[in-house]
């Protein structure tokens, strides 16, 4: 019996990297869609093949995929986890994140390339900040408000799949993902490690997080069961923390006796990831402190409801965010980086 193929777009990313594992793990055969600039040190398992998508062009991509068909057949899924997180021009956020989604739903349909299921890779942030008052957690039949132009261009992307009528789709709306490699979760870890733990207003933020692995799994449950089609879940691991629980908990797995823990004023942070990103126009390059940054560290409520999730899949993680951070940071470790 031939192997299921799968396609991963931006495999070659945090999120897609492990994606790639459980596609492997699982048997398929996968392709996974990297840049040519991309770095390939999480992809040398010789059973990976590799395809380099023309995104830009619908006729060009369309071209490419009849080819790809002709030799090698019809993927039966695709995931598109490709995208951007941060970026020196805001409007790169929607050619890449939305526009390309287009392009690839487009050509996929028009190269006669359709898979059985198609799974975007959206985010929470595509719905905005809910309700800061009483806290209630965000749920799918709530107005999607974002106010990031990252999360624009997410609910942008979720538009287009939604609106096309020729495969069934799934969209997963992630929380904070973090795990072994990631690099925005690093730096707070980093930080607390260093002996300084700084969060932003005085109100504490209510976090959720989900464990990459936990992630990659879910997506190929959604792909898998067959009764799972045209769905949207906000994913997380089913649990609320405060910034200060985050912050102690990090604390205590590193081990540190002492840290100088400040709160911040949004008021302050505004003008530095203003300049922050002022900085980085004249360097010609993306700032982790930025106008789209400033409105993430304001936002106090990541509550969001995954009763659907738990409902249709009976979603339970394996991680809870103790087990998921130990493990990440015995990687950190390992690798060198703490």
């Amino acid at each position: 019996m031939d192997k299921k193929k799968i396609l991963i777009t931006g495999a070659s990313g945090f999120v897609g990297g492990f994606l790639v594992e459980e596609a492997l793990r699982r048997g398929y055969e996968v392709w996974a869609g990297v840049r040519l600039t991309s770095n390939k040190e999480r992809l040398k398992d010789e059973r990976l093949r590799f395809i380099n998508l023309a995104y830009q062009d619908v006729e060009k991509l369309t071209n490419q995929l009849k080819l790809f068909v002709q030799e090698n057949g019809i993927w039966d899924y695709v995931i598109h986890n490709a995208g951007l997180t941060k970026t020196l021009h805001k409007a790169d956020f929607f050619k890449v994140n939305a526009e390309h989604t287009r392009t690839l739903l487009t050509a996929l349909s028009l190269a006669d390339c359709k898979p059985t299921k198609f799974l975007l890779m959206s985010s929470l942030s595509s719905f905005g900040p809910g309700d800061e008052k009483g806290f209630t957690p965000i749920r799918a039949n709530d107005p999607q408000t974002p106010n990031t132009a990252y999360g624009k261009s997410k609910a942008l992307a979720e538009e287009y799949v939604r609106s096309q009528i020729d495969f069934p789709y799934v969209i997963l709306r992630p929380t904070g993902i973090y795990g072994p490699g990631d690099k925005d979760y690093f730096m707070e870890i980093k930080s607390i490690q260093s002996g300084f733990d700084f969060a932003v207003g005085y109100t504490p933020q209510q976090l959720t997080f989900i464990y990459v692995k936990d992630l990659a799994n879910l997506a190929f449950q959604c792909l898998e069961r067959e009764h799972i089609l045209n769905k949207a879940y906000f994913v997380a691991d089913g649990d609320v923390y405060t910034d200060t629980t985050f912050a102690q908990l990090i604390k205590n797995m590193l081990g540190k006796k002492w840290v100088f823990r400040a709160r911040i004023p949004a008021w302050l942070v505004k003008p530095v990831c203003f300049c922050s990103e002022g900085i980085g126009r004249l360097l010609g390059k993306s700032m982790t402190l930025n106008t789209d940054k400033y409105l993430i560290l304001k936002q106090r409520n990541w509550i969001c409801d995954i009763t659907p999730l738990q409902d249709d899949l009976n979603f339970t993680p394996i991680y809870n965010l103790e087990k998921g951070l130990q493990e990440s940071i015995e990687w950190y470790r390992r690798k060198g980086w703490l």
